[in-house]
């Protein structure tokens, strides 16, 4: 009788903790999500649902590096192998741009698919540029929407350089994204 208690406890704290994130998610509150997955990710990694909900609101706070273990587990599933692709997507532009701007790496030869994220768009854009000259900044505009520009830069902080993407509509700044 009590492992049916416990077992039921356990179910209804895991759906309370799951609605709790997703709600959490639908209002935007994308960092408190990300750190609820990640605090008890261990329990719920086969649950795809949890690591998806847990991935996106990483991705959608800038958390991008803690997208390494959701990638490896969703695999079940054709939506779970979707998502886990577009994250790894994601990642991937992310470390290549990263040893580009401090390592001087050259992007130019990569085909790579794209995604809708900022840091993917930016990627593209900067993968294209003609003039190779280092800079301090770099400024492009969007394809699609010509009010829309990104700001790339290093930043440099007591220990490492992070990579900062500033989106601008117009000359209003929109969002901040910092990388390292």
């Amino acid at each position: 009788m009590r492992i049916i208690i416990a077992l039921l406890l356990t179910i209804s704290l895991y759906a309370d903790l799951k609605q709790e994130m997703f709600g959490l998610y639908q209002n935007q509150k994308f960092e408190k999500v990300c750190t609820m997955g990640f605090d008890n990710f261990t329990r719920y990694k086969r649950d795809e649902e949890f690591v998806s909900l847990y991935a996106f609101a990483c991705l959608n706070s800038d958390f991008i590096d803690r997208l390494a273990i959701p990638i490896a587990v969703l695999k079940f599933s054709k939506e779970s192998r979707a998502n886990s692709a577009y994250f790894s997507v994601i990642l991937m532009q992310k470390k290549l741009l990263y040893h580009s701007l401090v390592d001087g790496y050259e992007l130019t030869s990569f085909k790579l698919p794209t995604t809708d994220y900022v840091l993917s768009k930016v990627f593209n854009l900067y993968s294209k540029l003609k003039d190779k000259t280092k800079r301090t900044f770099y400024l492009f505009e969007d394809p699609k929407d010509s009010k829309v520009t990104y700001k790339l830069y290093l930043e440099k902080d007591y220990k490492i350089r992070k990579m900062v993407i500033e989106e601008y509509y117009d000359t209003i700044l929109i969002k901040r994204h910092v990388y390292w």
